[in-house]
């Protein structure tokens, strides 16, 4: 034999070695496949006193990796109806080797099953089903994209693990781009499920290289129900209280759109939620305070007494923003705060009213200490005079505004307790409450 014939052996031969370690390794997996299967339904079937199912592998024709010609699943179940454990495995096995036909009514089956039974649901991710319907998500078919979506919105349920598992398989780069084109049924459905995933940490939820943002973005810019709006601010509530998400969520004229939807009251409590994670990092206070609808949104909602949460976290995003700004108080001041503060402080929740009051003493202390001062922190304490004439020139001042604010507001205060009041109980709280006006004066205040 010629010395050039020799190499082409030596190929051939890591040609067949190279086969026959393919061949063990599809055979391996098939193997491994089917009895992940077996021992489900061994579980299920003793459980219900029913024959014990029989997995049958064809391994004479080993050509292709999951081949659905050469996997053949036989059940021994005897007469009667399917149950589960049937249509587990008819539904994994269409799932992974059948047509595009069968893989959606799999899909169909799968979440069904996944919603039913946590076991199960377990399982599926086990035997693979979450890269496949993570595929069909960039189907072009409406209806396969669908299901795929609510199998796992189902398969996640609960499970932190699967929702690993369905960010390493891509689910966030499969979101529709265009979100225009899209339906409404399906906006819904891909929110409820990113809003699910959010909730996984930092590492595992990446946004920075995702189309997650523009995804909700879009969705909270367009003509979308409040239903899928509120569950894209979910997800947005979720990031942001992770401090790194701070700048991409900022780049992406989160601050902005937020504050357009405060005024809307079905998603103020959320969106004000949101706001209160990124006002305290110096960005978001930044974009807060050069926005033009701050602060005279923010005292609005002040007076929303049907909504104590929101008049709590208005409260808190205006505290934040207040402290050691003195042209942001200023600005309040001009747009009407004080009276509104003081009402608050009267009728206000628990939490609101103490948020109010803290709010009061600042404006207090800027009346009596000039432009300059406020909350303090350093060599000037809270409250100190800068001089004596000054402090009573200050308190002078504070008295005037105080009896001017409250006698401003009495009636408007007791006219709404009166509108609010249809029975007796009612009408002396109303008259309790006018008699507490009436009678406080700038002396018995708390601030």
């Amino acid at each position: 034999m010629s010395q050039t014939q020799r190499p082409n052996m030596s190929t051939l031969s890591s040609s067949s070695s190279s086969s026959s370690s393919n061949v063990w390794l599809a055979s391996y997996t098939k193997l491994q496949f089917f009895t992940r299967i077996r021992r489900f339904l061994q579980s299920k079937t003793s459980q219900k006193n029913k024959p014990r199912t029989k997995i049958l592998i064809d391994n004479n024709n080993n050509s292709g990796y999951y081949n659905k010609e050469v996997q053949q699943v036989a059940t021994d179940i005897g007469e009667g109806d399917e149950d589960d454990s049937v249509v587990l495995q008819r539904s994994v096995k269409k799932l992974h080797f059948g047509n595009c036909e069968d893989k959606e009514m799999a899909a169909t089956e799968i979440g069904r099953l996944a919603k039913e039974d946590v076991k199960a649901r377990k399982l599926m991710a086990e035997l693979g089903v979450i890269p496949v319907l993570v595929e069909m998500v960039s189907s072009e078919v409406p209806s396969r994209r669908r299901v795929a979506v609510k199998a796992l919105i189902e398969l996640a349920n609960g499970t932190y693990t699967n929702k690993t598992l369905m960010v390493e398989a891509g689910i966030l780069s499969k979101l529709p781009k265009d979100i225009n084109v899209s339906e409404e049924s399906t906006r819904h459905e891909f929110a409820e499920l990113i809003l699910s995933l959010s909730s996984l940490g930092n590492t595992q939820f990446s946004i920075t290289s995702s189309e997650v943002l523009p995804f909700l973005v879009g969705i909270l810019e367009s003509n979308s129900s409040v239903e899928t709006k509120q569950s894209c601010l979910g997800t947005l509530y979720n990031l942001s209280a992770v401090l790194e998400n701070a700048g991409p969520l900022l780049s992406n004229g989160v601050v902005q759109i937020l504050l357009s939807l405060i005024s809307v009251k079905e998603l103020s409590e959320k969106s004000l939620a949101t706001l209160g994670h990124l006002v305290v990092s110096l960005m978001g206070k930044k974009a807060m305070e050069n926005h033009i609808k701050v602060p005279e949104s923010l005292i609005e909602i002040l007076t929303w007494e049907e909504k104590p949460k929101c008049q709590e976290l208005s409260a808190y995003i205006l505290m934040i923003l207040a402290y050691q700004s003195s042209a942001l108080r200023g600005k309040m001041e001009k747009s009407g705060i004080v009276p509104v503060l003081l009402e608050v402080s009267l009728l206000g929740s628990p939490l609101a009213q103490k948020r109010a009051l803290k709010l009061l003493q600042w404006f207090k202390n800027e009346r009596q200490m000039g432009p300059h001062s406020g909350p303090q922190t350093g060599r000037i304490a809270v409250g100190s005079p800068v001089s004596p004439r000054a402090s009573q020139e200050g308190k002078k001042m504070m008295k005037n505004l105080v009896k001017q604010s409250l006698y401003k507001n009495m009636e408007m205060i007791t006219r709404r307790a009166n509108n609010n009041s249809n029975d007796s109980s009612s009408g002396e709280s109303s008259s309790k409450l006018k008699s507490l006006v009436i009678s406080t004066s700038s002396k018995s205040l708390p601030y």
